[in-house]
This record gives structure tokens, sequence and C-alpha cells, in this order.
């Protein structure tokens, strides 16, 4: 029976589209669950969508729709993405999923009967966006520790959680358990900031809002949105709150604890402190692992909508393919400290790695194949000096990409493979194939040359399988390899000789940096503009102050007459003016109006127009103007069109 290995990655809150960063938890958990599959582990890999709290409720009552439609759409945005990343979960669960809800009100309510929850009164400050509550000592510069943003005083009745109940079992935990907490920077965070220092109660239920499980004993509260969310961990594999931790199902039993919990560093918190205290609460064992991975950062700065530096994983994927974007966020995301994404950056790791590293080896090798022995996989024959070189650098990938994977270092296991394939194409230069084949004599030289490289080339696709899957199975069918087991990367010459290899095509097409980003360029300017105009369009004018009143009889005064443009030409020397002549059904009239900067004069002929009858004549650059055209604005003027149907000469009232 093979071993079980649970992994989880945070639920997805489903207020907004999510981001690269966002983004890059899935795509690692999904390596590491594709590893572990390859090592022959019987994987859950667990993901999903974390959907009420106030922050939904609210962007609900903005967009105009209930907070289950907008949750809706999201979560399917969200999976979508997911389904996208080529992610293969076996589980997507969204807390508004009604068992994992009617679970959630029973743990609740299991809680205070045992007399871990307690009701009381709360003041304090709030970070809606985070969905956390903070003492004032907490608060940084007065504002959120975690976001940074504005917090408000918040004063409401409520229950909470007797966090100091279990802070001693807690601390004993991560002082026997160094392993429970990772990277170690994250542990020590989590000890000197919040055990060392106590652990106040924990408010977990609201009264403010509604968008949430409601308490079924007091149903004026509903449930803290994270005790909602972190059960999701248990629910999703059948946890039953009504039957104790030895009478939950034959699944439940075989899959927790969990193996890991990967999460992003801002949640730690929440995940190594709040959560192990409520599995200690329900009685039920800590998950093994909780790993904190760090986040990607645009450039230097942290990625917000708010700074228009926001970089989607669809997008990048249409311009550097699923695999390419796979493969950038696990190469350049270290173990501890932030990563780091742009553009340019993208581009030069796809090139450099991927179309000629790995790209051009394949290419270069199936070609070779194909030319010098029919497509056929030679047999070697013999060792040289250089081939042992290349078997020891194999080997030595294999067991350092083995251990990265098994602790989570993934992007050094992503340098173990591109290592391996740069001395692969060092060897061809040592070795020149092309050379060899001039010489009939050297041809059992040149098989175990071409032999070499195709092994080669396999064992990096077997440890690609995990990270770049599509692509590595495309490698497969290139080379022809059926063994695709992960041991197989440990003993060099798994390959079977006297099969063909298949049709050579492009892995990944180099990109033309220069234009690419000039693409790029044009359209972040097209989208800043298309912003720009939409925010100011939704602008309210401001209230004209100072204007002097008018009576009925002044107005009356004013002739306002429709008419018909019939000739429009600009006025030389004159940037801003066009000369119209237009008819006013009862006579025709010249008339030099300001708008030449926003209007073509061809585009005016024929349209109808408002125009100022009884306005004194005025001389503009040397023409006589009777009249004056109704339009609105300032910096962009805009004429008022009349519907074609309208009569001329009609008085405007």
């Amino acid at each position: 029976m093979s071993e079980k290995f649970y992994i989880t990655t945070a639920i997805a809150y489903a207020s907004t589209k999510p981001h690269i960063g966002n983004t890059y938890e899935i795509i690692a958990t999904d390596a590491i669950a594709r590893y572990k599959r390859q090592r022959g582990y019987e994987v859950f890999f667990c993901t999903g969508t974390d959907e009420h709290g106030q922050k939904i409720e609210n962007k609900a009552l903005d967009a105009g729709v209930t907070p289950k439609e907008y949750v809706d759409k999201v979560a399917g945005e969200i999976k979508g993405i997911w389904d996208l990343m080529n992610s293969s979960y076996d589980y997507f669960i969204r807390t508004t999923d009604d068992y994992h809800e009617k679970a959630v009100a029973k743990m609740f309510k299991k809680m205070y009967d045992k007399g871990d929850i307690y009701k009381g009164h709360y003041e304090g400050w709030y970070c809606t966006p985070c969905e956390s509550f903070f003492t004032e000592t907490q608060l940084v510069d007065g504002k959120c520790p975690d976001c940074g943003r504005e917090v408000q005083l918040t004063t409401e009745e409520a229950y909470f959680f007797k966090m100091s109940k279990y802070a001693d079992r807690l601390m004993q935990h991560f002082e026997e358990h160094p392993e429970f907490l990772e990277p170690e920077s994250r542990r020590k965070e989590m000890i000197n900031n919040f055990l060392k220092p106590g652990l106040q109660d924990l408010c977990v239920s609201r009264t403010s809002f509604k968008w949430g499980i409601p308490v079924d004993f007091d149903d004026k509260h509903v449930i803290y949105v994270w005790l909602d969310a972190l059960t999701n961990y248990i629910t999703a594999i059948g946890y039953d709150p009504d039957k104790s931790y030895e009478e939950q199902s034959e699944h439940f039993k075989k899959f927790w604890p969990a193996d890991v919990h990967v999460i992003g560093k801002d949640i730690v918190r929440f995940h190594s402190i709040y959560w192990p205290i409520f599995l200690m609460s329900l009685d039920i064992p800590l998950p093994n692992k909780i790993f904190g991975h760090p986040w990607f950062n645009f450039g230097a700065d942290k990625m917000s909508k708010s700074r228009g530096n926001v970089v989607y994983a669809d997008d990048l994927a249409n311009r550097f393919s699923v695999d390419g974007v796979r493969y950038y966020a696990l190469s350049e995301m270290p173990y501890a400290t932030d990563g780091s994404i742009s553009y340019e950056s993208v581009i030069n790791r796809y090139n450099t790695d991927l179309a000629n590293n790995l790209g051009n080896l394949v290419s270069r090798t199936v070609a070779m194949t194909k030319k010098y022995f029919d497509g056929v996989i030679p047999a070697p024959n013999g060792d040289e000096g250089v081939d042992g070189e290349l078997k020891e650098a194999c080997a030595a990938a294999a067991k350092s990409f083995t251990e990265n994977m098994d602790t989570f270092h993934i992007a050094d296991a992503c340098a173990d493979v591109f290592s391996m394939l740069r001395r692969a194409n060092k060897y061809i230069d040592e070795t020149a194939p092309w050379v060899l084949a001039k010489n009939e004599d050297d041809k059992p030289r040149l098989a175990t040359v071409i032999y070499n490289l195709l092994e080669t080339i396999r064992i990096g696709a077997v440890m690609l399988s995990s990270l770049i899957p599509t692509t590595a199975e495309n490698i497969f069918t290139q080379i022809g390899a059926d063994v695709k087991d992960y041991d197989s990367i440990f003993s060099f010459g798994s390959l079977e000789s006297g099969k063909n290899v298949g049709d050579a095509s492009p892995l990944f097409a180099r990109i033309d940096e220069a234009k690419l980003m000039a693409e790029i360029e044009a359209e972040r300017e097209a989208a800043q503009k298309a912003a720009e105009a939409a925010a100011k369009a939704s602008e309210k004018p401001e209230k004209p102050e100072g204007l002097a009143l008018i009576g009925i009889e002044d107005f009356m005064n004013v002739e306002l007459r429709t008419a018909q443009i019939l000739e429009c030409e600009k006025v030389p020397k004159a940037k801003k003016l066009l000369k119209l002549k237009i008819d006013l059904g009862y006579e025709e009239r010249t008339v030099v109006s300001g708008i030449a900067k926003f209007y073509e004069p061809d585009a005016l002929i024929g349209k109808k127009i408002i125009v100022v009858a009884n306005l004194k004549p005025a001389t503009l650059c040397g023409i006589e103007s009777n009249g004056m055209i109704l339009a609105s604005g300032e910096e962009t003027i805009r004429v008022v069109f009349l519907d074609p149907e309208t009569p001329l000469g009609e008085r405007v009232r």
C-alpha cells in the first residue's frame, strides 16, 4: 500500500482576480504534488476559495449583486486560472458549499460547549481587507501591521476564543517540532512576536455584517471568516463534527494530519497559531508542516492594483505559454526571501533556459539522431572521459533535485535540472558529433555520444515532469522514450536502444525582446489612457460657484435655432478655428468656431447643430462670424449634435 501525502494551498479569497503572486502558490503546490505522485505517494491535493466576510459583502454591494452572485463569478475566475496553469488538484472546495457551512456551525458550537468560546464585547481596530483584529499596540503608524491600510475602530458584541488556554501547549509543540513551521525565519517570528508576549483571546464572531456562516444558537452573529476558512482543510476530506477523531471516516483518517499546508508568508500567523489551537480545541492532531512561501514583487515593489504593477498569469501565458509561466514562477521564487518579476526578466529566463538551453538541446539531438542514425536510438559503445563527466553531472543533478524537492527548495531544483542540461550542451561542443559523422570508423563513438545526449534529455524530462509537465511529455515523444519512472534517473542507461525518435518540433520559440517590450508598453499606455478616461467620465463635475442668476426674460432674449452644416474648412494660420457655412432653413450664414483641434472638417458636413442665432457679428482672422455653435467642455470640446430628422430653423427652448 502506497504512502499517503495530503497537501493544500491556502484557499484563495474570492474578492478579485488573482495575480501572478497569488497564482505562484498553486503552481508551486502542484509541482510538489506531481513530484510526490512520481515518487509513488497516494496524493490528495486540495485547493479552493474563501468566500465569506465583510470585504466581499462590500464589493457585492458596490457591484449591485448579491454576495453569492459575486463569489460565484470570482470563484469561477479563480478556478479557471488554476486550470489554465495545469494544476492537478484533486479537490476544489468553496466555503459556501453547504456541507462546509454546516460543519463550521457545528464546530463553533462544539468549541462553545467545551468552554473555549464565550460571549463578550469587542472594542478595537479592524482591518477589512485582511479580515483581522488588532490592538492599539499592534498597529504600525496607526495602520494595519500586515497590509499597511487604514483600520476602523470597531465596537460590537462578539464571541471570543480562549487562545491563552492553549498557548503553552502550542509553544511546546513549536519547541518539540522545529519542522512544524518553515522556513526557520517564520518560526522565529511567530515565537518571538506572538507566543512569547502572550496570546490574547480572539474575536471569532461579527454582528456588523451578514455575509458569513451564522452562529446557529445566536443568529445575529456570523462566524469569523478565518475560523470558517481554516477549517476547510478538514471539511474537504470529510470531517464530521458530531464524531470523535477515532470515529471519523476512513478517508479522513487516511489523509489527516495534512503533510503540508503551502501558504503565503502574510498569513503564517493564522495558520501556525490560530489553526493549531482550533484543532487542539477539536481534539484533532496538528498538521505535520506549514510552509510559508515568500512573495513575488514587481521589480523591487510590492505588487498591487493601486500601484498599477499587477501582472496576471493568464496574460503571461498568452505571451510565454503555460509552461513558460510555470517555469519562471518556480525558478525565480527563492526558498525564504521574496522573488521578483518583470517582463524583461521573464523574457531573459525564457530565452536563456527554455529556448536555448533546453529547446536547442532537444532539437539538435533529435535532428542528429535522424541524420546520422535514420531516427533510431543507437546503442552506446564504451566510455571516454568526457562521457563519465556527463554521467556524473546527471547523477549529481538527480541527487540534488530529489533533496531540493523533498525540502521544497523548488527554485534550487530547477537550477539542478538546467545545470545538467548546460553540461549536455557543453558535451556536444566537446565531442563534435558532426566531425565524428565524417568518418565511418568513428560511427561507434558517434553512437555513444548521441545515446548519452538522448539519455540525459530523458533524465531531464523525468525531473521536469513535475515542473513543466506538458513540455516534459513533448520531450518524451520527441526522443522516443518510454521509461518515465522517477527511480530511473538514478541509473544512467534506462533509455532503450533500437527504438525510433519522434518528429522534432520547437519546444519554445525564441522571443524578440525589443519587439515584445514595445508591444507591452503600447498596451500599457492604451490601458492607462482608457482607465484615465473612465475615471474622468465617472467624476462628478464641480458645482459652479458665483454665477449671477438671470430671469426668464433674459433667457428668452437668446435665440437658439437648429441648423445644418453645409460646408466646413480650416481657417489658414489659425490652428483652433474652423469656418462653417450653415443653413438655418430661412437663410445661410458663416460661423467661425474654435473646434478645429477636436473635429476634422469633412466629419462635420451634414451634421445638424444648435446655433445662437442672434449673437452680434464678430470678425475672427478676417472672417465675419454670425453666430455661435453650442458645445460642451473646456479641455475637450464636444459639439451638441441633433437627430438627423430635426427640421431646420426650429427654435430651441
